[in-house]
């Protein structure tokens, strides 16, 4: 009867302190993105593209297993900073990470701070992201990057006067800052600057202005899903015809959607850091095992900004040998030096910041498939924002 009692005494024990010992041995990442709402195809993007690198190269290191609890904010900054706390206090993650957009990432850092629980940035874009937390670090780009590349290709390609058009939010005005700027000191001259509403944009009125306006092109940012309805009412309202170029960010004319914008978007140029066709062996095969895992899905610059966050995620994991609390991770992020699918990037260690190759890309026809085709390049391009 003793034995009886010990032995199931025993079997009780361990189902308490098994959860305990299983959760010891987890390495936890708060994945929070905008999986539902306007802003939905960039959450899915860069899901799929965190569960991709897991799958790749392994969910345990450094005796942990890597963990993604992965919740929806609906692109809203309060439901962002309320999830942020649950999962730093009820749930303990090791990494918040994910941010879909400037306003939810700024709503999360004095959590960061306070909890000194490293923050990895896959999408969000504004150039100030950075300096609102020491903890957090970025594995997208910033506008800025692309703004003054871009700005740059059009002063010497005959672009003297030009009509800026951006949505109205963080990463649209460092858009329209940076390249009206840029485009001045090269002899240019932006002769109009639109700001278009974040939510249920209408971009009709705001390109007839544009057309009104005669400029040699139109420089657009827009967030990552909204470029095929400026494209489809660019060409109603007859812009292509008249001889406005459409110059811009890589956001326009993103792979998630380029496909479905039809001959419209043929010849259109614009400055970005990952195009799905960017012509190296890891991105091939980057994009063949995301479409293979994703019934077809092209990915996009949001995607390679997820892969390339767990990339950063595991390694700092694997340099702290499992045991980094969150500055040893923060410190081992910093200063990390890879191949991407987007090219060769690091993580600058005083920013932390990307630094990566922005490309100057042509939307063409290959295959029957519309791809951003690279056509030069800007190697090693800090942001801007910071640079000194």
């Amino acid at each position: 009867m003793l034995a009886r009692r010990a032995a199931l005494f025993s079997a009780l024990l361990g189902l308490v302190t098994a959860p305990a010992w299983a959760q010891q041995q987890a390495f936890k990442v708060g994945l929070i993105l905008p999986m539902t709402g306007p802003f939905a195809s960039t959450g899915k993007q860069i899901e799929a593209a965190a569960r991709l690198y897991l799958a790749q190269n392994g969910d345990t290191h450094a005796g942990k297993k890597v963990q993604l609890i992965v919740k929806d904010d609906a692109g809203t900054p309060d439901t962002t900073k309320r999830i942020a706390q649950e999962l730093v206090v009820n749930d303990k993650v090791n990494v918040l990470a994910g941010f879909g957009l400037t306003p939810l990432a700024l709503a999360t850092a004095p959590i960061a701070t306070q909890s000194k629980t490293p923050l990895v940035v896959m999408a969000a874009a504004t150039s100030s992201i950075t300096q609102a937390s020491p903890y957090i670090v970025r594995t997208s780009f910033t506008l800025p990057q692309a703004a003054v590349s871009m700005a740059d290709w059009a002063a010497r390609n005959g672009i003297k006067k030009a009509v800026s058009l951006v949505t109205d939010y963080g990463p649209g005005i460092d858009a329209e800052k940076f390249f009206k700027d840029r485009l001045s000191f090269n002899g240019g001259t932006v002769t109009e600057t639109l700001r278009v509403p974040l939510r249920n944009p209408d971009f009709a009125p705001f390109l007839q202005k544009v057309r009104d306006a005669k400029p040699d092109a139109v420089y657009v940012f827009v967030p990552s899903g909204a470029g095929a309805a400026l494209m489809k009412q660019f060409a109603e309202r007859g812009l292509d015809k008249a001889g406005i170029k459409l110059i811009g960010t890589g956001d326009v004319t993103d792979d998630d959607i380029l496909n479905g914008m039809g001959d419209v978007a043929l010849g259109v140029v614009t400055a970005h850091h990952y195009s799905a066709s960017h012509p190296s062996a890891l991105n091939q095969k980057f994009v063949e095992a995301f479409k293979k895992a994703n019934g077809g899905q092209r990915p996009n610059f949001m995607a390679v900004g997820g892969y390339d966050g767990m990339r950063v995620i595991v390694e700092a994991l694997k340099a702290t040998k499992g045991a980094g609390d969150g500055d040893a991770l923060l410190a081992a992020m910093k200063g990390q030096i890879f191949e991407s699918p987007r090219g060769p990037m690091f993580i600058d260690a005083q920013t932390r910041d990307a630094v990566h190759n922005i490309y100057i890309r042509r939307v063409e026809r290959v295959g029957g498939e519309l791809f951003n085709q690279e056509f030069d390049v800007i190697k090693d391009v800090k942001d801007p924002g910071k640079a000194k």
